[in-house]
């Protein structure tokens, strides 16, 4: 494309035919593809064009690994599944252009190649959320809020408006609080008025899980001095609220102890802890029918330091085949079959705050230039 005239050969294509090209090149090509001439840059930063090489994305096979170096600084890992091993894989740091470089970040979610990181700066009382693309480099600093110990975070897609937006649920005295930030408008944080907010309760210290266009917690109330444990729902769209009843055992009696949700394949699973030193982790095989709940694996957990987050072994995530992967002693990642009971060492160290997500290369922040996007 050098040659002059084939820029112009090309020039003269039909905007589809050149479309159609151009959403099946690797990112990187098509990031080089944007300094060809202003009408590919235009092209290639239209959102309906992101959108649509989002839907075409060659690899979508990656994983998303949450690490820690011996420093205890997070770094990040994308490994391919289909590969034999681990061994291969393409790693990165948090970008250095950030606003409070004393802060300490940590990713808590990803969605559509979107990485959600927070900061807490204790020593301010503040706390940081940013969006952060590392495929195009691109991130948003979302406005700062006051930090809290007592606030989980949701984030996900709303594609009734091709909108991503961030949830901060915030315990107060007596009730919670719901905050929403959507990437389009780039706004402060808005209040949500829920009914339910005075009368749940979540675990904030355990992750969410986004599948369908809704967050998903586990969420209690009191009742009839009992605590009754269900999955609160949040659909992004409509911005209201549904339940899903949990397994009948032994979901919902006081023997539970802590529990949280995680996406499994086209629906989701809840990981669940008690009281007996037992780990249990059961799938809704089919997504919204809750007859379908079905026990797929029980495991035995240290019964010293119980109530540490380092008990052993810790459900970290799922790979896109099933298999549940889990942080073993000694920080040993490894993946295991629900049918077979084999364990797969993964030859990867984790820590406390490890997790991992499905994980596929986009566009997404590309076409943005302003309201508090950093290139870097």
């Amino acid at each position: 494309m050098s040659d002059n005239n084939e820029l112009i050969q090309w020039e003269l294509l039909p905007s589809e035919i050149v479309t159609n090209i151009l959403v099946r090149l690797p990112i990187k090509s098509i990031i080089i593809c944007t300094s060809v001439s202003k009408a590919w840059k235009s092209l290639i930063q239209n959102p309906t064009f992101i959108s649509t090489h989002l839907h075409h994305s060659h690899n979508k096979n990656l994983l998303f690994f949450n690490l820690c170096l011996e420093n205890q600084e997070e770094f990040y890992a994308l490994h391919n599944e289909i590969e034999p091993d681990f061994t291969q894989h393409t790693s990165f740091d948090y970008p250095s252009h950030v606003p409070d470089p004393d802060a300490k970040f940590r990713v808590v979610g990803t969605c559509n190649g979107l990485l959600l990181s927070l900061s807490n700066n204790l020593t301010m009382d503040t706390s940081r959320l940013c969006l952060w693309n590392p495929s195009v480099r691109k991130l948003v600093n979302l406005p700062p809020t006051h930090f809290s110990s007592n606030e989980c975070i949701g984030f996900g897609f709303d594609p009734k408006t091709n909108d991503y937006k961030v949830v901060r649920v915030i315990k107060l005295m007596e009730r919670l609080d719901f905050q929403i930030y959507s990437l389009s408008t780039g706004d402060q944080w808005r209040m949500l008025k829920v009914d339910l907010a005075p009368i749940c309760a979540f675990c904030h210290h355990e992750p969410h899980a986004f599948i369908n266009g809704a967050l998903h917690w586990v969420a209690s109330r009191l009742t009839d001095n009992e605590f009754l444990y269900f999955i609160l729902v949040f659909d992004l769209g409509d911005e209201v609220f549904r339940h899903e009843i949990l397994p009948p055992e032994p979901i919902g009696h006081t023997g539970m102890m802590s529990a949280f949700v995680s996406v499994y394949k086209d629906s989701i699973a809840l990981i669940q802890k008690d009281y007996n030193c037992k780990l249990h982790i059961w799938v809704m095989k089919e997504y919204g029918v809750e007859s379908s709940w079905t026990k797929v694996l029980s495991l035995n957990i240290s019964n010293q330091g119980f109530f540490d987050l380092e008990d052993i072994p810790r459900v970290i995530g799922f790979r896109r085949n099933g298999e549940v992967l889990l942080k073993l002693d000694g920080g040993q990642l490894a993946s295991q079959d629900f049918e077979s009971k084999e364990i797969k060492d993964l030859g990867i160290i984790g820590y406390k705050n490890t997790f991992v997500d499905p994980y596929v290369e986009s566009l997404v922040l590309l076409d943005k230039a302003s309201n508090g996007v950093v290139t870097y």
